[in-house]
């Protein structure tokens, strides 16, 4: 080593710290065609002084250069240029260093073409041929003579090498190969003439090759679009390799659009399963085992009086006959002990055992425990849960995306499941920008879930929201994992009359800072008073934009 010509570790610690840089796509492809590569040699002389091939007790380092340019699958154009040096001894009257300048341009065949390996394959073999040029500096002795002369050569090269795909755009490669320089005299031994290949050497190099450039990518999901079999995925939208949404239950129906992610279901049903095939899914049939009717909540109704057979006390009643909320006939006459009993029905309407005087619902069944009301089913709980994660919005404003109507749909109906209920939308943003602008635009983002649902209808008391700006994290903002889950938009039932969940669980609505930043002009403006679950507000559906950028949580503000 102490001939070196340069520090070959500090050579090694810089490869090392290019090769951890972050790179784009894998591989050199059709799309990313030009790479370039640093790497250091080994150079071992063969001639009158003897051989050194194959010996690395006393190498000659010599760093250099590669580029390469993508022709095809099997075919690149590499260029190779490196400065080093070539050394022999007989004797203290008897010894030669050639500095050496070279550079070649060939072709490298690539193993890696389709046919014996994938072209993105990690390991990939090629051979190299290329001609090129050979300058020469030589100095030393011979027999006492000097034989100092500087002279250029026709070079001809051969070799093999293996490409490590490392990732990241970045490879690291291994070749060996063989140079002729044609009738170079690199020793300085008297020959008349001398012959074509009297002296040569071998070359063994070690590098790294980057790739250059951004391989297109329509849909920005980070699959170039050559290899995308989903080119038109939403950006923000987590895929495999193939450039397609996940898909976790294998159902068809990608997570991002997948009410139940974690259940095979079926398209129509947002990819939520039906074990009875009656067209009301498990989450929301109240009789997922037994097949029955949308109407009631997915169970049976055998004698067709309208009260599901789980309701229904008098489950064998003649077709057309009238009935109560329980299923029974209607009394024809009076008599005066049923008549005490239709009394006390009257003052319990929905005989639940809870005076309807007491009873905050007294037209549906409910335990004392929540007033008389019947209570949230785990299932629609859960999806309501779920539903925070499928509601995404335009990046750095409220504008929801069509992507999240489906979701929003599905909590419409939730509603009008539980018409005793009322909806508390809570929204909340990550620590990144300030704490005003974060604070309204949580505001908007309720607000904007909020005017999609009175747009089907809902009444305006029922659907209250909030803005929690960065008050309320889940996870650390210190990575872009945690801020995804930061960025959300909470969907929570409560009883009509009972206090808000959001602030139940959070507290009061922060108050506006009386000084505002104005927000961008694609944003909607933020309320110039605190906002309250009692104020009016239009009924229009959200603003619908073409090309948008979005997650399967509120992403970026």
């Amino acid at each position: 080593m102490k001939h070196s010509l340069f520090n070959f570790p500090v050579l090694v610690f810089a490869l090392a710290f290019l090769a951890s840089r972050p790179f784009g796509a894998v591989a050199q492809t059709a799309e990313r065609r030009t790479s370039i590569g640093l790497n250091v040699s080994v150079l071992q002389y063969r001639g009158n002084f003897g051989s050194d091939y194959w010996k690395f007790d006393d190498s000659r380092y010599a760093p250099g250069l590669a580029i390469n340019q993508y022709l095809g699958k099997g075919l690149d154009l590499n260029a190779q240029i490196f400065y080093g040096q070539l050394t022999g001894r007989h004797s203290a009257t008897s010894y030669f260093t050639t500095t050496l300048v070279n550079s070649n341009l060939g072709f490298k065949l690539k193993l890696n073409n389709g046919w014996a390996l994938k072209e993105n394959a990690r390991i990939q073999p090629y051979l190299v041929a290329a001609s090129g040029w050979t300058f020469a500096s030589r100095a030393g002795l011979t027999d006492s003579s000097r034989i100092n002369e500087e002279k250029g050569y026709i070079d001809v090269m051969a070799g093999a090498g293996i490409n490590l795909r490392l990732g990241g755009g970045v490879s690291l490669f291994v070749q060996s190969s063989q140079h002729l320089p044609m009738h170079a005299n690199l020793d300085g031994m008297r020959e008349a003439p001398t012959p074509r290949w009297a002296d040569r050497f071998l070359q063994h190099t070690v590098g790294l090759t980057f790739n250059l450039g951004q391989a297109p990518d329509a849909d920005e999901d980070g699959v170039p679009d050559r290899l995308d079999q989903c080119p038109k995925t939403p950006a923000d939208i987590e895929v495999d390799d193939h450039g397609c949404p996940l898909d976790d239950d294998q159902d068809g129906v990608p997570n991002y659009q997948d009410q139940c992610p974690s259940q095979p279901g079926k398209a129509e049903l947002h990819g939520c399963p039906d074990a009875d095939n009656d067209g009301v899914d498990d989450v929301d049939d109240a009789c997922p085992d037994t097949p029955g009717s949308p109407e009631l909540h997915g169970c049976p109704d055998t004698d067709q009086d309208g009260v599901s057979d789980t309701e229904d006390q008098c489950p064998n009643t003649p077709a057309g006959t009238e009935v109560d909320a329980n299923g029974c006939p209607l009394p024809s006459a009076a008599p005066t002990e049923p008549a005490t009993k239709a009394a006390v029905n009257a003052d319990d309407t929905d005989g639940d055992g809870i005076l309807n005087a007491d009873d905050r619902c007294p037209e549906r069944a409910g335990p004392a425990s929540n007033h008389g009301c019947p209570e949230i089913q785990a299932t629609v709980r859960q999806r309501l849960k779920e539903a925070t994660k499928l509601i995404g919005f335009e990046r750095n404003n409220a504008t929801l995306l069509p992507s999240s109507y489906a979701t929003l749909d599905t909590i419409a109906q939730i509603l009008q499941q539980y018409p005793d209920y009322s909806l508390s939308i809570a929204g909340h943003t990550d620590s990144q920008g300030p704490a005003a602008y974060n604070l309204r635009l949580s505001r908007d983002r309720a607000a904007s879930a909020r005017r999609y649902l009175l747009a089907k209808g809902l009444a305006d008391t029922r659907v209250e929201w909030r803005g929690y700006g960065i008050n309320h994290p889940l996870a650390t903002n210190n990575t872009e994992a945690g801020r995804a889950r930061n960025r959300r938009v909470e969907f929570d039932l409560f009883l009509t009359g009972d206090p808000n969940a959001a602030q139940v669980k959070y507290g009061a609505e922060p108050t506006t800072p009386t000084t505002k930043k104005p927000l961008p002009a694609k944003r909607k403006a933020a309320p110039a008073k605190k906002s309250s679950a009692k104020k009016k507000t239009p009924v229009k559906r959200p603003v619908v934009k073409k090309k948008s950028t979005w997650g399967a949580t509120p992403s970026g503000w």
